[in-house]
């Protein structure tokens, strides 16, 4: 009977035992994670039965990442613990059943046994176990004698060996079903298996294992009075842990990975070419007891969990619970899964031949992470997380971390595939540092400039919200161009820095800032004692061989603010030190509107004082400088005279000495780009700069705005154009110098070195006293003398006859190519000749590419030409060279736009039209999209944002006006009943007025809700119109750009699209049926339903007539 149920019960055993081997996965790192039988992504939806092939979502992954979901023997039911468990006489031979003997459950070779002591609640009274280790389980016996029974090759008789232990477990699940056996883990089932530092007088060992079928994790400890036996012990089982993964399928299951893909997911890090999984425990802290008890070791505990490697970020994902309604883990009973940048990722530490290993990550401003880790997997774990690092980073030379590997596991590191992008995979850098740094990427703008000096150049652009950028996205920035050799140039003007200048990280100091290139150690006096910015400023400017220049324009407006003495803005420091060093090939630095402290000051001469310096330019325009600081700093940079070609000490407080000044600016004889505005001399019939130096110079660029220039300075400057050396000079700005026209005129003729010959020049002059000689300017103009670009806004005409003297010289002009006239005033507005004037210079010049003749707009002033602007813009339609026009605040009305709407139809060479706050409303704005829509060639048309809320505005206000001339006293017959008319009565038609008025004016009432809805309709007019304008421009973009374009939708005629005619603004509200008896709902469905052609033109009409009345 008893051989009987024996037979039974192993029967029984077998039939769960029994497995379906399947393939191993390969151990190459060049492979990923995949899922068997997953024909899915872990974030899709698609039925399992799709005959679709594999997708790539989930990968191959090295064989030590993943393990079998064998259950262990925690997951047999109540009936098959008691077959296996149940004993009989010895009379009952294992060889009664030869197909499965009972120890050919847990192996049949021995590699490892010895006896054990099983740690109770009460301390004297102890039972003796035994624990054998075989190929495929770690058992644990009560007695000798059973592992003898069941294994023959151990010694039935107790005997004292080195192996000798304490063994205590923590399991979740109590064996007291089992009789022979006390616990037995499956190899395969193995995390890890490690060390654990628990404070204890003796070494403990950690067995951690997890049943990934029953959702079930355990752990076993070993204590151990001997070292050499915790080692013994350890390498066993690793080693045989490790020869049973090789044999058996370890691949993860199909939910597991779903759950662990769907965490990802929820962290927005998922990415199927990014995803590694892996079995990891997170080890117990080291801890101080003072003795050694059942209770202590609860409070040892280490947990079971995954190891995710997305995209940007390492997760540590708990295990899910079983759930008795369903196989699919619910999110809601999970614990918190802990995420990591890869990017914050500060050191990996792991040993040979051990499973523990640790994590540690450093956020900026906040005090590291350690995560104490154990996996059978730790070599590829670090190895995954190397590789992963350096995907993200692959402009660093070295990663920013401490990599403490043996060297053995180092040799083994692959580096990702070299992949194009653009700017060095600057964008993948910035986006894994906003990740690791929890910041919105989106937030951040930049532009990079290609046609610059020293390109290309990296421009910082304001963020998107229009809101200062927090500190984590300013570092995110500064991180992502470090290594970066895509820009010669990195521009931070008018960003707000001052966050970083008072930032300073007490944690930790990031020691790859002091470090060149190179990776050698720069040893910088109190570099860990300055600020963020400082360091991040040096490890910028050292890390990148190609940078040239550094723009820090305006980045620190607090500075500015107070009067009393402003703090430093760090960068002299920063970069000062590596230039007389020679650290950096930085030898551009750009302060400009930045207040210099006199710290800062004192680098800068130090820096100037230097020969190995090398500097190239140094501008400091606007820096609060006083006369006796500019002079210091002159006559120190004189030794940068071989080497300094851009110089702006723009806004000097104070007067020079005249003789000391030629004296100092005449040192730099390679002198490119020369910045003087706002700089004073002392009174004196002296020229600011005498021509004798002017002729040493090949100046590209001169600047003398509000520079007040006496004739002696004219004459040089007239001098200087006339010679041979001004033939490169392009720009030359002269706003506000208090220049005639006489004086403009003669610059003019000095720089023509042939009449009608263009001289390829910008020269800016405006706000001068122009109409003084306004003649002889007018006459160099019409004779081809001058520039080919030339600036002139705010001009004041006294008389109308110097404008139209103005516009017949531009007519006959044959060298200008852009000309600004904006802001002009007038007396008055322009006649008719000055517009006829106007008219034909539009038709019948051949040589202007760009005109701005925009107004101005003001409280206590306004510059425009007039209603007759509207006749001269019909010339344009018979211009074939202009490609921009610029007529902002002329105030053209519906008139101007449907001049400006013929000319968009007929012109085919205009490229540009900036014709915004020009009072346009509704009807005129879609007369403008109606005319782009036959236009081809047209690039740029404005939203008109500007006219629109002005208009939304203007009809709000007016209605509202309307509604509160409303009164509820009687009425009359005759003019004065018609005067005190309700809005509807008021705005009914001519025929119908009389007879409507006793009946509307008990009925009409106007809530704050009838006007949102109104206004709300107009608000969809708009965006229907400016939907229409972005389609016709992207049109023409394709089209210009050789880019395929098709239509999508039928041709609609543009009299369709007009705005129809109305008498007045009661139409408007009886379609709508704004009363009282009108439901809401109903009144918003017949404005969804409203021709839109009307509800404009209708309302202003209406507003008029009331006018009238």
């Amino acid at each position: 009977m008893a051989d009987k149920r024996r037979r039974r019960s192993l029967s029984m055993f077998r039939q769960k035992h029994e497995t379906t081997a399947r393939p191993n996965t390969p151990t190459n790192l060049s492979h990923s994670v995949t899922l068997d039988n997953v024909s899915v992504s872990p974030t899709g939806n698609a039925e399992s039965s799709s005959p679709k092939s594999r997708p790539r979502t989930l990968q191959k992954q090295n064989r030590g990442s993943v393990f079998g979901s064998l259950r262990s023997l925690h997951s047999l039911d109540g009936d098959e613990k008691a077959a296996l468990t149940r004993s009989d006489s010895k009379s009952s031979s294992l060889h009664e059943d030869p197909d499965m003997p009972k120890r050919g459950l847990f192996g049949n070779t021995v590699l490892h046994h010895g006896e054990i002591q099983a740690a109770a609640g009460n301390v004297f009274r102890k039972k003796s176990h035994y624990v054998v280790l075989t190929e495929s389980h770690l058992i644990r016996f009560r007695t000798q004698g059973k592992a003898a029974e069941m294994f023959p090759s151990i010694p039935a008789t107790i005997t004292r060996t080195a192996s000798r232990m304490s063994v205590s477990s923590y399991t979740e699940m109590q064996l007291a079903a089992y009789q022979d056996i006390a616990s037995g883990i499956p190899l395969d089932q193995v995390v890890a298996v490690y060390k654990l530092d628990d404070g204890r007088p003796f070494f403990t060992v950690e067995v951690a294992y997890l049943d990934e079928r029953g959702k079930k994790s355990s752990a076993m400890q070993m204590h151990f009075g001997e070292p050499r036996d915790a080692e013994q012990w350890t390498q066993r089982i690793r080693e045989a842990a490790r020869k049973v993964a090789a044999k058996s399928d370890t691949s993860f299951s199909r939910s597991t990975l779903e759950y662990v893909a769907r965490m990802l997911e929820r962290d927005r890090d998922y990415d199927p070419e990014h995803f590694r999984v892996f079995k990891v425990v997170q080890r117990a802290g080291p801890k101080s007891v003072s003795r050694s008890s059942a209770e202590d070791l609860t409070k040892l505990t280490s947990t079971v969990c995954y190891l995710a490697i997305g995209l940007h970020k390492v997760h540590l994902v708990p295990c899910p619970r079983s759930s008795a309604r369903s196989s699919t883990p619910y999110f809601g009973e999970l614990e918190t899964v802990q995420s990591f940048g890869i990017t914050t990722l500060s050191s990996i530490k792991s040993q040979a031949e051990e499973d523990a290993f640790q994590l540690t990550f450093k956020s900026p401003l906040r005090p590291p992470h350690s995560a104490s880790l154990a996996s059978a997997n730790a070599a590829d774990i670090v190895l995954w997380l190397r590789y992963a690092a350096e995907h993200l980073r692959p402009e660093w030379l070295r990663q920013p971390f401490i990599f403490d590997v043996p060297a053995a596991l180092e040799d083994q590191v692959q580096s990702p595939p070299t992949i194009v992008e653009d700017y060095n995979c600057f964008d993948r850098t910035l986006m894994a540092y906003c990740a690791g740094y929890d910041v919105d990427s989106s937030r951040i703008c930049y532009s990079v400039d290609h046609k610059c000096e020293d390109a290309p150049r990296f421009l910082l652009l304001p963020s998107i919200d229009g809101g200062p950028y927090t500190t984590l996205e300013l570092l995110a920035v500064f991180k992502a161009l470090r290594y970066n050799e895509s820009f010669a140039s990195i521009s931070f003007a008018n960003v707000n820095l001052c966050s970083l200048r008072y930032l300073y990280d007490v944690y930790a100091t990031d020691f790859d800032s002091v470090c060149s290139r190179s990776g050698s150690p720069v040893n910088l006096v109190g570099h860990h004692e300055l600020p963020v910015l400082c360091q991040e400023i040096r490890a910028l400017a050292m890390k990148s061989r190609k940078l040239r220049r550094l723009d820090f324009s305006t980045a620190f407006p607090t500075l500015n603010e107070g009067e009393e003495e402003a703090d430093s803005c760090c960068v002299p420091e920063a970069l000062v030190p590596l230039c007389k060093r020679g650290l950096t090939n930085v030898d551009w630095i750009v302060l400009n509107g930045v207040r210099l402290a006199d710290s800062d000051i004192n680098f800068l001469v130090d820096a100037a004082s230097e020969r190995t310096c090398h500097l190239r330019a140094l501008e400091v325009g606007e820096c609060c400088l006083s006369v006796h600081d500019a002079d210091v700093l002159l006559s120190t940079l004189a030794l940068q005279a071989n080497t300094m070609e851009v110089m702006n000490i723009s806004g000097v407080q104070g007067r020079f000495s005249a003789e000391m000044f030629q004296r100092q600016i005449g040192a730099f004889r390679y002198i490119r780009r020369l910045d003087l505005s706002r700089v004073h001399k002392n009174h004196g019939p002296e020229p600011l700069i005498p021509p004798e130096t002017l002729m040493t110079w090949r100046l590209e660029a001169l600047y003398l705005s509000q520079t007040t220039l006496n004739q002696q300075t004219v004459d040089s400057l007239a001098a200087y154009l006339a010679c041979p050396r001004s033939e490169i000079l392009r720009e030359l700005h002269l706003n506000q110098c208090q220049l005639t026209g006489r004086d403009l005129s003669i610059f003019f003729r000095s720089m023509t070195r042939e009449p009608g010959q263009a001289r390829e020049m910008h020269i800016d002059a405006s706000e001068n006293r122009l109409k003084q000689g306004m003649s002889n300017l007018s006459k160099s103009i019409a004779n081809g003398q001058g520039p080919t670009s030339l600036t002139m806004r705010m001009m004041d005409f006294e008389k109308e006859h110097y404008f139209r003297e103005l516009i017949q010289a531009v007519t006959m002009n044959t060298t200008l190519r852009s000309l600004d006239i904006s802001k002009a005033s007038l007396p008055y507005d322009a006649s008719t000749e000055t517009c006829e004037a106007l008219q034909y210079m539009f038709a019948t010049n051949r040589t202007l590419e760009e005109l701005d003749i925009s107004g101005e707009h003001a409280h206590l002033d306004a510059t425009r030409f007039g209603i007759g602007l509207n006749i001269a813009l019909r010339g344009l339609e018979k211009n074939r060279t202009l490609k921009l026009l610029r007529i902002e605040h002329q105030s053209l009305g519906m008139q101007g736009a449907n001049t400006l709407a013929e000319v968009i139809e007929r012109n085919k060479t205009l490229l540009e039209i900036h014709c915004d706050y020009n009072d346009l409303n509704l009807q005129s704005f879609t007369v403008l999209v109606n005319a782009l829509e036959k236009n081809r060639m047209l690039q740029y048309l404005p939203a008109m944002d500007g006219d629109r809320a002005k208009s939304m505005e203007k009809v709000r206000r007016e209605i509202e006006m309307v509604d509160r001339a409303e009164s509820p006293k009687p009425t009359h017959r005759g003019a004065s009943s018609i005067k005190r008319m309700t809005m509807v009565g008021a705005l009914a038609g001519r025929r119908d007025s009389h007879k409507r008025v006793a009946s509307s004016s008990s009925s009409a009432s106007f809530t704050d809700q009838d006007i949102t809805i109104a206004v709300t309709a107009l608000e969809d007019k708009w965006n229907a119109q400016t939907a229409r304008l972005q389609h016709y421009l992207y049109r023409n973009y394709c089209l210009a750009n050789g880019f395929p374009w098709q239509e999508d939708t039928p041709r609609m005629p543009a009299a369709d699209m007009r705005p129809e005619t109305a008498s007045s603004l009661q139409k408007v509200f009886d379609k709508v049926m704004l009363n009282n008896r009108t439901p809401t709902q109903e009144r918003d469905a017949f404005f969804d339903a409203r021709d839109e052609k009307t509800l404009e033109r209708e309302t202003e009409s209406a507003i008029f007539e009331l006018r009238k009345k």
